[in-house]
């Protein structure tokens, strides 16, 4: 019996940052040969006029063959940001009562609609 249809809806591995009104979601997925990647969704809340909410997504994927760039990338440009600017929030924008929530996710949050995903960048975070 092949699970190959349906591994790629299954959890493999997930863990979730809340950060205010973004959420970051971490999601371990398997590829049609059974290898796995990862997936970085930022969700941001909006309110609309009514009280009533909706969410803004971006997805990016990353493969094995990137990672170590990428981890490399990543270490160095926060390490400049911190360096140059400290750690301390500048910005009229911050909410004052922010705060992180890591967590592991045990389900998807619905975010199984892959097609209707942006890829993000980084300039946006």
């Amino acid at each position: 019996m092949s699970d190959n249809g349906t591994m790629q809806k299954e959890e493999i591995f997930a863990k979730v940052l809340r950060a205010g009104r973004r959420t970051y979601f971490f999601d371990v997925r398997s590829t049609k040969a059974n290898d796995y990647y990862l997936t970085i969704t930022e969700s941001k809340k909006f309110t609309n006029e009514d009280g009533s909410f909706y969410y803004k997504k971006h997805k990016i994927y990353l493969y094995k063959e990137d990672f170590d760039g990428f981890k490399e990338i990543l270490d160095e440009v926060t390490q400049f940001i911190v360096e140059e600017k400290g750690e301390e929030v500048i910005s009229e924008r911050h909410q004052k009562d922010y705060k992180k929530e890591y967590e592991n996710s045990a389900e998807e949050d619905g975010n199984n609609q892959t097609d209707s995903f942006t890829d993000v960048s980084f300039d946006d975070i």
